[in-house]
Order: structure tokens, then C-alpha cells, then sequence
């Protein structure tokens, strides 16, 4: 399997700076190509919201030119990923909630990271920004650690409610502002023109997933320029309707 990859970030039609950091990254080793693509936003309202997204983009970023050639040459195994991940986060969470307290001041950020090799990808995630797989369908991989997540989740909201609920931005966890975090690993396969999709908070509150996929389809999508419009467009749509976040959003396409 091979990639086709897209990104597109705006700082949206409010705010000043960027919080959103990220990096999409292809390689292609002997046995296989690996994609990786993560995400990270920095919390709004909390100060160096910025600073948090992209000390992480950074660490995830470094693993994969350092750490993973290493593992390539033997072939990916992703449970060693998800072991090795879950340990970057566990020091990112450390490092960054030590460096506010120097600093005093509060800082944290969202992850939602994957790597695809071959035809099996390893996703973790904690926070609110997401990651879908489309391929007749569109279907939300990851949960919103959220407030209000929870209480859909626990049937005392219906998702109707949930869209205008005041908390839908009240976090239950992130990296650098909870002294414990519990990334959420999944681990599965991607078919020959499947997409996944990764995407900060602010890509999804004004536009439905129904309207995403009208525009993201995998048979619309047949190479890199058409995806890089498509996100495009779904970003410009979000800030007709008001959107006031950050925006940034990856998309990755698997093909022989």
C-alpha cells in the first residue's frame, strides 16, 4: 500500500495565533511504506497553548525519524508502537506540566496521532480533535474526552443536545494540564481506497460528518491536489459559518 496525503491549517476568523500543530510524514522501507500523520491543539484559554501542540508534534515527529527506522528494517509491529507511544506520552505529559509550573503558567494540548503501515494502522489519541476512516462510509475511530461525550455516552444527552450544550469544550483529559493521562489505542486494517481523516475540533463544530464526506468521499478523491482542495473547502466553509477555533485537518488515502 501506498499514500496519498494532504494537509491544510488556518488560524481562523478570530483568533491571533495558531494553536494547532502537526506533522504528516511518508516513508517507504524495504518491507513496506509507513505514513504517519498527528495532530495536536493547543488548549484555548490555557497560555502556551501553542507551545504545548508542538512540543509534542515534535517528540512524535523524532520518534519516527529515529526511533522507527530502527524497527523498519525487521518489519512494524504495532503493538511495540502503541508500547513505545504510550511511553512518549506518559514523559510529554510530565516534561510539559513540569514546564508550566517553572514558567507558572498552564499549558496543554490535545494528541490524535496514526501510523499506517503497509495496510494496518495504530492510532492514539487523547483529547477532542478526532480521527475518522471514510470508505462508503465515514466512522468516527476515536472518542471525544469530553464533558459532554460522557454524558451521551451515558444516555443523559442525545447528540442533538450535545451539539449545543455550553461543556462541549470542558475536557476530561489532555497532555500537560492533568497529572495522569490514558491515551486511547486502536489498532486496525486500511483497505485499498480508504482515507483516514484527522482533525482539530474547530474542522467539525460547523459542519456535520454527512457534509464531510460529500466532499471527502474516497471516490471523489483521486490525487493529492484534488484532496488539498477539498480540505480547503471544508475549512472556508467552517469560517462562513462562524467557526471561531483553530482549523487543521490531515487526510491520508491508501493505493497500490
Amino acid at each position: 500500500m501506498r499514500f496519498l496525503s494532504a494537509a491544510h491549517t488556518d488560524v481562523g476568523i478570530t483568533k491571533k495565533v495558531n494553536q494547532d500543530a502537526f506533522c504528516l510524514k511518508i516513508a517507504k522501507t524495504p518491507k513496506m511504506h509507513l505514513a504517519l500523520a498527528v495532530i495536536c491543539d493547543g488548549m484555548g484559554g490555557l497560555k502556551q497553548g501553542e507551545l504545548a501542540s508542538a512540543l509534542l508534534v515534535n517528540a512524535f515527529s523524532n520518534w519516527f525519524e529515529n526511533t522507527l527506522p530502527q524497527q523498519a528494517v525487521q518489519g512494524v509491529r504495532l503493538e511495540n508502537v502503541r508500547t513505545q507511544w504510550n511511553a512518549i506520552l506518559q514523559d510529554q505529559n510530565k516534561k510539559i506540566i513540569a514546564y508550566g509550573k517553572s514558567k507558572n503558567i498552564s499549558m496543554g494540548t490535545t494528541l490524535s496521532a496514526v501510523l499506517i503501515a503497509g495496510d494496518q494502522y495504530v492510532l492514539a489519541h487523547v483529547g477532542d480533535s478526532r480521527i475518522y476512516l471514510l470508505s462508503d462510509h465515514i466512522k468516527q475511530l476515536t472518542k471525544d474526552h469530553t464533558v459532554v461525550a460522557h454524558e451521551v455516552e451515558q444516555q443523559r444527552l442525545t447528540l442533538e443536545e450535545a451539539r449545543v450544550d455550553k461543556r462541549q469544550n470542558i475536557l476530561l483529559q489532555c497532555i500537560g494540564a492533568t497529572g495522569s493521562v490514558a491515551p486511547e489505542f486502536v489498532i486496525g486494517n486500511l483497505n485499498e481506497g480508504e482515507e483516514i481523516l484527522l482533525c482539530s475540533d474547530g474542522f467539525r463544530h460547523e459542519v456535520r460528518e454527512e457534509e464531510m464526506f460529500g466532499v471527502l468521499a474516497p471516490n471523489l478523491l483521486g490525487s493529492e491536489r484534488v484532496m488539498k482542495k477539498a480540505l480547503v473547502d471544508l475549512v472556508e466553509l467552517n469560517k462562513t459559518r462562524g467557526e471561531k477555533d483553530n482549523i487543521t485537518a490531515l487526510l491520508l488515502k491508501g493505493i497500490r
